[in-house]
């Protein structure tokens, strides 16, 4: 026991210097930030530079197996809205609604994000005693230099005193005594078999294995289960871990918008240089995007930082190929200028040329395997010297990069997955250019011996074959690619590499075909979005911009018309609407069109929707079956919809009770009111939540007819401490609900005979009303009209309600509130001529509209002698109908705030009637 009690004061005394030791080292390691890659040249200090991230939390471990730059475009598509967000120094403190300690964080985020710097940042804090100083231990290691480790064996004590001396010099093996945090940056690097099923259990801190068994037992807790564990994933290889082993996932978004200027700022001290850079970005939508990641920022400003200079005066570039290209082209300078040659030499000399040339080889091959790091054996098979590569990415580290784990084994690598879809694009378009040799063919030689005995191989013909590859990967794994591989065939591209393109291809002749092509494809209905959009990049890079210029300014000047839209029309709406991330937290269809046409066509709009206004749109199942989808999806991100006034009965909603079950579903509220709902609808929804329960909020089902049984199946779960469900409305039920269409809310109308002027007669069981010459014996009141021939009803409507009246002659049928004027003389108390009422006026010239004595007139091929009126009160709309056989014709809605119950009325001219209609 004393000798127990003696070490652990011999602990306590000599952490405190090996802690200070430990900060030191790692503040040494961590203050400087070498954009782009571990070892270019001028260090710029972390803490100048760094930019706060966007991070939230939330998500899973599952699998999103898109291309990361897809992803990151359906990110920017979503505006800034309310979620979860975390400061790198926070990232183990608990969030609002959760409840214990977090110990086991994963942080998600595509390539080039930035999770090894917020974990580089995280660390520095630490060390130069700034934050978490309630740690006293913090271990950083990365799954690269873990690698190498792969076939050794050692305990957790000794991995730690390997890799952090401090703790072994001063003789730590206890860390249980200590609040540790471990973080394991880049999980997607792994070489090691972490297998959390069938691995020995291990607890003894002393005990040695292998760094895989070390690993698993640490993340499941067997190993110091106080210990705290980051680790930094791409989103890919998430599900490395299980996710019962990982307490909170958080994912690291990149840039925001501001942030992005943030960070251009810090990078330009110059204010005006900064703003131009800013400004230039912003006119750019694919620039605009990628700036998300951290990586590309510092690319574009390595190529405006050398472009803005005075004796510069090229065009900025617009094009992510414009934009690497000139990457390139700086690369190149800096190689010329570090080999003692002056500006005016050539870029490209041979040996630069060659080196490329491996370089875009070595990108090509290795993108097809869907490889990201490379090894000697894959650069000695595409012919490059590593002594000679060595050398080489000593200047040109900026795009291809060498390091070394624990005992020096060498990896390679592009500094961004983008940079080697760039190359490889290159690859492609010199083989092409120099041998004819198609590389995306099935059979390239059969191009080889077409360029020998036929005819000379077109450009298009190999843009073709690229086009129809992208297309069939299933996870945009080469949109980038054929962005680039396009934008290299413009001949301003061409120009900038002229001296290292021998041959340019066969000019705008080409890319008229391919402009034709890619439309073509665009057209194609199977399309899905994600692809579409991509086809509309590639427009964009042979500055093909026209059907997207056309539907903006269409857009701009508010004329579009939907009915019209040919399919790429409608696909260039769409690109249009979530490139510009337009009206995507309140998406109203019937700003487009009240049609399932139109829903079925925006359906990618809805996906990447906070909230779906689809009420009154004649939607069907249809519809349900699209929208379940959409629920269905892991990359969805509605939250709240909106179906109400939508006929789609039990079988719709039953298809849309699928989508509610999927555990990938995340929406918070829905709305079904009047939607021919019955007690089978109302099960479906049961059985849905009952799968589903943690996210649904509110649920509306009023003006539906649910029965007693369904009321009581979803009281049931409401009451349930399962179902998330908080608010349910099942209000104005009944069976007079299941009419179709607007019929559903008819009410019955009473003329207010008090209300009536003298000259209005009554009859048809007080159901029609006329004006006639002689005056009526009705008493004085104090409601009735004196002058004016009109009446109100006695029903006061606050909800929704529908009527439709016959009329004859000249008549105003309108809604008014109780307190409008009754016994002035002149226009004051007319129907539609105050602040008081809305007025529909028909005759057989036509209709027209007034409010505040503003008139509106209606244009329209035919006057029905029946009419309509549907008022939601709560929604503030008032709608006239011109009914022509069951049919209901649109004629003009009013939209107001109905500050108290609203009344049915008419004014009713001389020789004229009207007359209540039974529904």
């Amino acid at each position: 026991m004393k000798q127990e009690k003696l070490a652990d004061c011999l602990q306590r005394k000599t952490r405190a210097p090996s802690e200070r030791k430990l900060k030191s080292n790692l503040k040494k390691k961590f203050q400087y930030l070498f954009e782009g890659v571990a070892k270019a040249g001028n260090p710029t200090l972390l803490n100048e530079i760094f930019t706060e991230l966007y991070i939230t939390e939330g998500g899973t471990g599952e699998v999103n197996e898109e291309h990361e730059v897809r992803q990151i475009e359906k990110a920017s598509w979503k505006p800034d809205r309310p979620e979860t967000t975390i400061r790198q120094e926070d990232i183990f403190k608990a969030t609002a609604g959760r409840n214990g300690p977090i110990r086991r964080v994963m942080t998600k985020g595509v390539a080039g994000i930035g999770k090894t710097v917020l974990t580089q940042k995280f660390t520095l804090d630490w060390a130069e005693d700034k934050t978490n100083q309630d740690i006293q231990f913090m271990f950083p290691f990365t799954f690269r230099e873990l690698n190498v480790l792969k076939e050794k064996k050692y305990s957790l004590v000794e991995l730690i005193h390997h890799f952090f001396t401090e703790t072994k010099e001063a003789g730590i093996c206890r860390f249980e005594d200590f609040r540790v945090v471990f973080i394991f940056d880049g999980l997607d690097e792994c070489r090691l078999p972490l297998d959390f099923h069938n691995t020995e259990i291990l607890t003894d801190v002393t005990a040695s294995t292998s760094v895989d068994v070390l690993l698993t037992n640490l993340i499941k807790g067997n190993l110091l289960p106080s210990a705290r564990l980051w680790i930094t994933t791409r989103p890919a290889a998430a599900n490395q871990i299980p996710p019962d082993c990982v307490d909170m996932v958080t994912e690291v978004r990149g840039f925001t918008d501001p942030q992005k200027d943030d960070y251009f700022r810090k990078r330009f001290r110059d204010e005006e240089q900064a703003k131009r850079i800013i400004s230039h970005i912003q006119t750019s939508r694919s620039l605009h995007i990628m700036c998300h990641i951290p990586v590309f920022c510092w690319i574009t400003a390595t190529v405006l930082e050398n472009m803005l200079k005075p004796r510069d005066g090229e065009e900025l570039p617009k094009t992510l190929t414009e934009m690497y290209i000139h990457f390139l082209v700086v690369q190149s300078k800096v190689k010329v200028k570090y080999d003692g040659g002056a500006e005016t030499d050539p870029l490209w000399s041979p040996e630069n040329r060659m080196m490329v040339e491996s370089l875009g080889k070595l990108a090509f091959e290795q993108l097809q395997k869907g490889n990201l790091i490379f090894y000697e054996s894959d650069l000695t098979e595409c012919g490059i010297d590593i002594t000679a590569a060595s050398v080489y990415s000593g200047v040109f580290t900026q795009i291809f990069k060498e390091e070394r784990g624990l005992y020096q084994d060498k990896v390679f690598c592009f500094v961004h997955l983008s940079v080697q879809e760039f190359l490889a694009a290159l690859h492609v378009h010199l083989t092409f250019i120099t041998s004819g040799t198609n590389l995306l063919s099935e059979d390239p030689t059969m191009s080889q011996w077409s360029r020998l005995f036929r005819n000379k191989p077109e450009l298009n013909h190999l843009h073709q074959s690229a086009v129809d590859k992208a297309l069939l990967s299933p996870n945009g794994h080469l949109d980038l690619f054929l962005r680039f591989l396009l934008g290299l065939s413009m001949k301003t591209n061409q120009k900038l590499l002229r001296s290292l393109l021998t041959q340019t291809g066969s000019g705008s002749r080409t890319n008229q075909k391919t402009v034709k092509y890619i439309k073509m494809m665009i057209i194609n209905e199977n399309l899905s979005a994600e692809r579409s959009i991509n086809l509309f990049h590639c427009l964009n890079e042979l500055n093909h911009c026209a059907l997207v210029k056309e539907i903006q300014e269409s857009l701009r000047s508010g004329h579009l018309s939907t009915k019209t839209l040919s399919r790429a029309q409608w696909s260039a709406l769409v690109f249009i609407l979530l490139s510009s991330g337009k009206d995507l937290e309140d998406f109203d269809l019937k700003k487009y069109s009240a049609s399932e046409e139109a829903l079925l066509k925006l359906v990618p709009v809805v996906k990447a929707s906070n909230k779906a206004l689809l009420s009154d749109c004649n939607l069907s199942e249809r519809s349900c079956e699209a929208l379940s989808s959409v629920l269905n999806s892991l990359s969805s991100t509605l939250r709240h919809l909106d179906l109400g006034n939508n006929d789609l009965q039990d079988s719709g909603v039953k298809l849309l009770s699928d989508g509610l079950k999927s555990p990938h579903c995340s929406l918070e509220t829905l709305s079904l009111s009047g939607c021919l709902v019955t007690e089978e609808g109302c099960s479906s929804l049961t059985s849905a939540l009952n799968s589903n329960p943690s996210h649904l909020r509110e649920l509306d089902l009023s003006y539906n007819h649910p029965g007693d049984s369904g009321k009581k199946l979803l009281s049931a779960g409401l009451k349930s401490p399962r179902w998330r469900l908080d608010t349910l409305r099942m209000d104005h039920a009944g069976e007079q609900r299941l009419k179709p269409g607007l019929r559903k809310y008819s009410c019955e109308l009473e003329p207010d005979t008090n209300t009536m002027n003298r000259k209005l007669q009554l009859s048809d069981d007080n159901r029609k009303v006329t004006n006639v010459t002689e005056d009526q014996s009705y008493p004085d009141h104090p409601d009735r009209f004196k002058f004016c021939p009109q009446l109100l009803c006695r029903t006061d409507l606050t909800g929704r309600c529908y009527w439709e009246v016959e009329w004859r002659g000249n008549v105003n049928i309108s809604l008014s509130y109780r307190g409008i004027k009754r016994k002035v003389k002149g226009f004051d108390c007319l129907f539609g001529n105050n602040d008081q009422s809305w007025s529909l006026s028909c005759s057989d010239g036509g209709y027209s509209v007034c409010h505040c004595r503003t008139t509106i007139f209606i244009r329209s091929h035919y006057v029905s002698p029946r009419v309509s009126v549907y008022v939601d009160c709560p929604a503030g709309t008032l709608s006239f109908y011109s009914v022509s056989s069951d049919s209901l014709i649109h004629l003009h809605t009013f939209r107001a705030t109905f500050s108290e119950p609203v009344y049915p009325g008419f004014y009713i001219w001389p020789g004229s009637s009207v007359s209540l209609c039974s529904l």
